[in-house]
């Protein structure tokens, strides 16, 4: 690795270029730069972080977790909807227990944990990447980490997503430092199992896959085996781990037995070896997925990765050529290390959640930190190198990227009129349903972004404001979104069902009975605040079963499924009707919401919307 120790023998001379990262480490992170992350992702993350109704089906399902493990006291087995939840482990469920002491039981302290994790992740990886290469590509790299439209979303929503990304960079940041700091820098590598540990009550395997693919390919990469076994502490480590992480699983086995041993089998290696819940896609699922999650930053990639491999083997060549044993260097993290090591992290990654049957787009998310290592690197030597191959046509894709992306927006209010009779069972008014001119001012923000970002980055002299000018078009654009799109539809497509189901739950005792039939949406339970007996529209005889238990019952379903009702439904009279939905009681509703948007008991001839 160029700039290593060589002890006498020759090895790869230090470029220019190498030396220049080696003067860069270890350079102190700038106040001012970590207030404008603070405020930037406080603000991205933060803003009407509750304004909208949980999405489902995960945000409906983790929150009540959450809120089951709040209202139970019980710290070790997740429940949802009153049964055994072993889908996710528990850490994120300890958060959102925290959360609601401290806010209350709303769709802001579900998601809080996602957003502040995510405002961590930032600072985190700005310190990490200032600390290697100076406060100017750590800079970059912060902003391409928070730009972007996967962080952002995964950011602000109740599920694993935000927390794990964080722990297992967490974790691959301190093997880095671990492996490559002198001295008492080793100590760093204690970071990558606790990452690895606190990831693993996140979100299960995955929480020690990322970081050991990664590691392992690294090592295996650059000969530097023997040094880890000699820096990594490998056998403390692993009790470590153990330790961290072990007790919960444990205490889970112990009490649950095979009841959660046979499911978690099933949400784990079953997930990986088979689609799960239709969530299946070809084999290029991630190649679309990384393109437009990463936008802009991801058109660098293509070019910063040729780049890595390119000194990546240059290195092995010249190492080679010299028979110099590799084994016998210390590494010192400099040269384009940093680079091999993000390069890896990305493809390593990546490969493993394509070879997984089940694919879901936020998968991914933990490959992001590297994507923004790599593309910070690729730019910020691009700027210093107006002849760095591959920068002129990064520019060319990423304008050729956001015309389609305009494109798309300007073409969204169309498409949906023209295919929102295909999603009516979620949403019944879609065909009355108007997007509004937030796609248009999308639409109009990126193409005057990207004919900036041509005239700019193609400039030699004027480059450095391209940056500017595509970070704020993103965050334009997703501000447009929140603050225009998104009230329209949580108004109209998530919030109605979950406006009426918080109707009921005021209104039902214990020994209830609420049904939701039709629309078996997890969020109903979390607003209902009890269980709910939830039966899928083609199951008419689980219906007429819990239709003739004695007591008072509610009935929550879209107003067009109330012709599929058996005839024991017959004396259910409409209570409550909001957007498409409609609440059925065999009794009047006696408590009526106060202080929100929720519909008002109203006498059943005169109900409208």
């Amino acid at each position: 690795m160029s700039g290593w120790e060589t002890n006498g023998h020759t090895g790869p001379s230090i470029t220019r270029e190498h030396q220049s990262h080696q003067d860069m480490g270890h350079t102190s992170p700038r106040p001012i730069q970590v207030l404008l992350l603070l405020l930037l992702s406080g603000l991205l993350f933060l803003l009407s972080l509750g304004s909208m109704g949980l999405t489902d089906r995960d945000e409906g399902r983790n929150a009540e977790a959450g809120r089951e493990m709040f209202a139970s006291g019980d710290l070790v087995t997740p429940t949802f909807n009153g049964e055994l939840r072993v889908a996710k482990p528990v850490f994120v469920y300890w958060l959102m227990t925290l959360s609601y002491h401290l806010f209350g039981v709303n769709e802001f302290a579900a998601r809080a944990p996602s957003a502040l994790f995510g405002v961590a992740l930032i600072v985190m990886h700005y310190l990490f990447l200032t600390r290697l290469r100076g406060s100017t590509v750590g800079l970059y790299g912060a902003l391409m980490l928070l730009l972007n439209i996967e962080i952002l979303a995964l950011g602000r929503m109740a599920i694993t997503d935000s927390v794990l990304i964080f722990f297992t960079t967490l974790s691959l940041y301190g093997f880095w430092l671990g492996l490559h700091e002198p001295g008492r820098g080793r100590h760093w590598m204690w970071a990558f199992y606790v990452g690895m540990a606190l990831a693993t009550l996140t979100k299960g395997p995955v929480g020690f896959a990322v970081p050991l693919i990664t590691a392992f390919l690294y090592l295996t990469a650059i000969r530097q085996w023997p040094i880890f076994w000699e820096r990594g502490a490998p056998i403390s480590g692993v009790l470590l781990f153990l330790i961290l992480a072990g007790p919960w699983y444990a205490a889970m086995f112990f009490i649950h037995g095979d009841a959660y041993s046979s499911q978690a089998k099933v949400h784990t290696v079953g997930r990986f070896l088979a689609p799960m819940e239709g969530h299946g896609g070809g084999w290029w699922f991630y190649f679309p997925v990384l393109l437009l999650g990463f936008y802009p930053w991801s058109t660098f990639l293509p070019a910063a990765l040729y780049r890595a491999y390119g000194s990546w083997r240059k290195f092995r060549t010249a190492g080679d050529r010299s028979h110099d044993s590799l084994e016998s260097r210390e590494p010192l993290g400099s040269g384009d290390g940093l680079e091999w090591f993000a390069g890896l992290w990305v493809v390593g990654v990546f490969i493993f959640f394509s070879l997984s049957s089940t694919r879901l787009p936020h998968y991914i998310g933990p490959l992001f930190p590297a994507c923004a290592v790599l593309a910070a690197s690729f730019w910020a030597q691009g700027l210093k190198d107006p002849s760095t191959k591959g920068l002129r046509g990064s520019v060319h894709f990423m304008m050729g990227i956001g015309y389609l992306l305009a494109i798309g927006f300007a073409s969204a209010p169309s498409l949906f009129n023209q295919f929102s009779g295909k999603i009516v069972k979620d949403f019944p008014l879609a065909a009355q349903f108007d997007l509004g001119i937030g796609p248009y001012i999308g639409a109009t923000i990126i193409v005057i972004a990207m004919g900036l970002i041509g005239y700019l980055g193609l400039n030699d002299n004027r480059r450095d404001t391209a940056f500017g000018v595509a970070g704020g078009a993103l965050a334009s654009v997703f501000l447009v979104a929140i603050l225009t799109v998104i009230p329209g539809l949580n108004r109209y497509a998530i919030a109605p069902p979950q406006e009426l189901a918080y109707a009921a739950g005021l209104n039902l005792n214990p020994s209830d009975q609420l049904i939701a039939f039709g629309s078996t949406r997890p969020s109903i339970a979390f607003y209902a605040r009890r269980t709910v007996t939830f039966i899928p529209a083609g199951e008419i005889d689980r219906l007429r079963t819990a239709l003739s238990k004695e007591g008072r019952t509610m009935i929550l379903l879209p107003e067009y499924f109330q012709d599929a009702l058996p005839k024991e439904a017959a004396e259910f009279q409409p209570i409550l009707k909001r957007h498409g939905y409609v609440l059925l009681g065999n009794q009047q509703m006696v408590t009526v919401p106060q202080g929100s948007d929720a519909a008002s008991p109203i006498p059943s001839q005169a109900i409208g919307h």
